[in-house]
């Protein structure tokens, strides 16, 4: 991407030509939240380091999402579920993340988050935030314990595109009115469908293929550009 429009500072201009978007949808691990989740878990496998760099390379599009999941998840059998719990407590919502979710629905919008993380740990932290839908992937666990695989679907780039569209045709909403916000290579494509797609803090080659960034890590700086102005007025 030769140049890119930046919307780290206050005044930036707005990315829809009127109104609002009707539904924002965000990544979590390092988007809505500080964390990669799988690494937290990783830490009671003892692998954190190794899975850490395999998230690196798979956020910066150098390998295959679902393949490099499914690697490191191989690394959490033999952890106990009671994992999750621990997690939580360490979950630290991103700069500005509340803020955006509560201007997004003081304006009428819905807000959903898809990630290629884990269920278990996604859904209690989107009741906890009052985010509207969630998807994410699901962990094998039997007798309390992770069995290394995963469960289902595999929260895919395509998934995420899948997503954003099933969440807008529920409410009506044409792909024109919608904004996404990612970081890694597999947001990408969601990123590109949306209406608005912004690259938050994004790996080095998710900045060169999206024109709409925002690189200081404060999630509240998207609200005034996005036309969230948290007045109480839905989007048009």
């Amino acid at each position: 991407m030769s140049s890119a429009l930046l919307i780290d500072e206050p005044g930036a201009p707005r990315l829809f030509r009127d109104g609002a978007p009707g539904l924002v949808v965000t990544d979590v691990d390092s988007t809505l939240i500080c964390q990669e989740v799988i690494e937290e878990l990783a830490e009671a496998a003892g692998t954190r380091r190794q899975v850490a760099q395999i998230t690196a390379r798979a956020m910066n599009g150098e390998l295959d999402f679902e393949q490099s999941l499914r690697q490191r998840v191989a690394t959490l059998k033999g952890v106990r579920d009671s994992v999750f719990a621990r997690v939580l407590t360490a979950i630290t919502p991103t700069r500005g993340a509340r803020e955006l979710i509560e201007a997004a629905h003081r304006s009428g919008a819905r807000f959903a988050v898809v990630s290629g993380g884990f269920e278990e740990v996604v859904a209690p932290l989107a009741a906890s935030l009052s985010i509207d839908f969630y998807a994410a992937n699901r962990l094998e666990v039997r007798d309390h314990v992770l069995t290394g695989r995963v469960l289902g679907r595999i929260v895919t780039a395509d998934v995420k595109v899948e997503c954003l569209r099933s969440w807008a045709s529920s409410l009506g909403l044409p792909l024109e009115r919608t904004a996404a916000i990612g970081d890694g290579a597999n947001d990408v494509p969601m990123l590109r469908q949306a209406g608005v797609g912004i690259a938050f803090c994004a790996k080095p080659r998710v900045r060169e293929r999206v024109g709409i960034q925002l690189n200081v890590p404060d999630l509240s700086r998207a609200i005034a550009p996005l036309g969230l102005s948290g007045d109480g007025q839905a989007p048009r």
